[in-house]
């Protein structure tokens, strides 16, 4: 197994997306201030190149090809966000992607992703093993695998975000992040603790799949059954071996989130803040208002992890009712 990035190569990752990557906005709102009773700020990476934080990492990962790498190519398996950050950075870089996607991945996400010129190679999330499949076109191919989150470029890169955050804002009481396969929580983590030492970390992931949470508690990676959440993009069935050795190092805490609250946090976003947020990016916020008057008078670090939703699937869950097959 790889060693585990540091802060340094967060750093490194930084300035090899300066000129590629958003610097995106951190908003404010008084009115979630004032029901949470704390100062929230929240990273909102659904302003990011393709509309989540996938970019930094995958552009991280692929910018350090060698010659005969970009040649060949670049594989990946991904449910949409990092489907297309591959195929976003692969375009810029001149590199021929092929991408490994369940057949039921949201509409746009697929089209997207198709748009900026990758191969589809289609799969189902609940009978087939995507790794498994990814594995044996690197074999069969000479492809380099990129995964979506065990990967110590593509953690570097995620961490970036937080690196902004805090550069931005200053120091963080606590931070909230979501959790799928643990990229972006164990890349944010190595920025947190670098540049707020004292900061609080919590992943926050789908009730309906809470191995992360069993996984901290038990002190060993915990594999369950692809999770049934409209949180697409943390549909994972289990964290990355890299992550989870920062994850169990440093963070403090995971929470979850259930279906409803992930709605009503895309409520509060969309008539609060004015900005669309898909299911997965608004796990971190869903939790802080669960947790509510608990995090009274503290500086609340909220990364907002993308916003990738079809528009007739995101109209139907702010008007409901609503499902997960919506």
């Amino acid at each position: 197994m790889p060693t585990p990035p540091s802060y340094a190569d967060v750093e490194s990752a930084a300035t090899r997306l300066e000129g590629h990557a958003h610097r995106t906005p951190v908003l404010t709102s008084r009115r979630v201030d004032g029901e949470i009773g704390a100062k929230l700020f929240f990273k909102c990476e659904n302003f990011q190149r393709m509309g989540a934080f996938k970019f930094r990492g995958a552009f991280n990962a692929l910018a350090q090809f060698d010659s005969e790498q970009r040649r060949a190519g670049v594989v990946t398996y991904s449910s949409g966000n990092h489907a297309q950050a591959v195929a976003l950075a692969a375009r810029i870089l001149g590199i021929p992607a092929t991408i490994v996607m369940p057949h039921d991945a949201p509409a746009g996400k697929l089209a997207a992703t198709m748009e900026y010129g990758a191969q589809i190679v289609a799969y189902d999330r609940y009978t087939e093993n995507r790794e498994e499949i990814g594995q044996e076109l690197a074999a069969e191919r000479g492809l380099t695998l990129v995964p979506p989150y065990d990967h110590p470029d593509v953690i570097a890169g995620q961490g970036t975000a937080v690196k902004e955050l805090i550069e931005d804002v200053g120091e963080l009481d606590a931070l909230f992040v979501c959790l799928g396969g643990g990229g972006l929580l164990s890349g944010s983590t190595l920025a947190a603790r670098a540049l707020s030492p004292s900061c609080r970390i919590y992943g926050v992931e789908p009730e309906a799949g809470d191995d992360g949470l069993r996984s901290l508690r038990t002190g060993s990676i915990v594999h369950i059954e692809t999770p049934r959440t409209i949180a697409d993009g943390a549909q994972t069935q289990h964290l990355g071996e890299l992550p989870f050795e920062i994850i169990r190092r440093d963070v403090d805490d995971i929470h979850t989130a259930t279906d409803a609250e992930l709605v009503e946090a895309m409520r509060v976003f969309a008539a609060t803040l004015k900005i669309v947020v898909e299911p997965t990016g608004c796990l971190a916020f869903a939790a802080v208002r669960r947790l509510g008057k608990a995090l009274a008078g503290q500086r609340v670090g909220v990364v907002v992890s993308g916003g990738n939703i079809d528009l007739d699937r995101y109209a139907a869950m702010l008007a409901g009712p609503w499902n997960t097959r919506s």
